[in-house]
């Protein structure tokens, strides 16, 4: 788990005021490792599974109404990066997303989650699939928020749904990752 700042500081990167650190953990995504075949993508020349990552958190900052979950590559050769993965409007109570969850229709994300659009235009997760050359860097966020909804559709863009989740944080932790081919 790193508090990550740079091109990523528009999602808030805020610190918690408890007494122990707000913390995300995965068992498929170490941080500062290699993402595994599992994570990478399935289109744009790329094989691998295309399976969103278990997600487990913990000491949410006091006061979380809400979280925001993202996943960005800010190295993706766009000129604002790559959002591959957005949920948001996950309820206060959950600690969790099983792996897999990523998946067209979100099945197994908290009840009430919202999936959003990733930059390739489909609401869910997509994989790693950089152009060949240097590593990117994949920033798997989760944001608590001091408000049970952004007010946003499925259809809200990765940089609209960081925007509000900015304008909204209480405090965030990241796993960073990275992938090349």
């Amino acid at each position: 788990m790193k508090y990550f700042a740079g091109s990523i500081a528009a999602l808030g990167m805020l610190t918690s005021t408890h007494a122990f650190s707000f913390e995300l953990t995965s068992p498929d995504i170490r941080d500062g490792g290699t993402l595994k075949s599992v994570q990478v993508a399935d289109v744009f020349g790329c094989s691998g599974g295309n399976i969103s990552p278990e997600l487990r958190w913990s000491h949410a900052p006091a006061g979380t109404r809400s979280f925001v979950v993202t996943l960005y590559d800010p190295d993706a050769p766009t000129g604002s990066g790559w959002w591959h993965w957005t949920v948001f409007d996950i309820p206060a109570s959950a600690r969790s997303i099983p792996a897999g969850a990523g998946a067209p229709g979100g099945k197994g994300l908290p009840a009430g989650s919202v999936q959003g659009h990733n930059d390739a235009g489909l609401p869910q997760f997509q994989g790693a699939c950089p152009p060949p050359g240097p590593a990117h860097r994949y920033v798997l966020t989760i944001t608590a928020l001091k408000v049970a909804r952004l007010g946003l559709g499925a259809e809200a863009s990765g940089a609209m749904i960081g925007f509000m989740t900015r304008a909204n944080a209480l405090g965030s932790a990241s796993i960073i990752a990275t992938y090349a081919r």
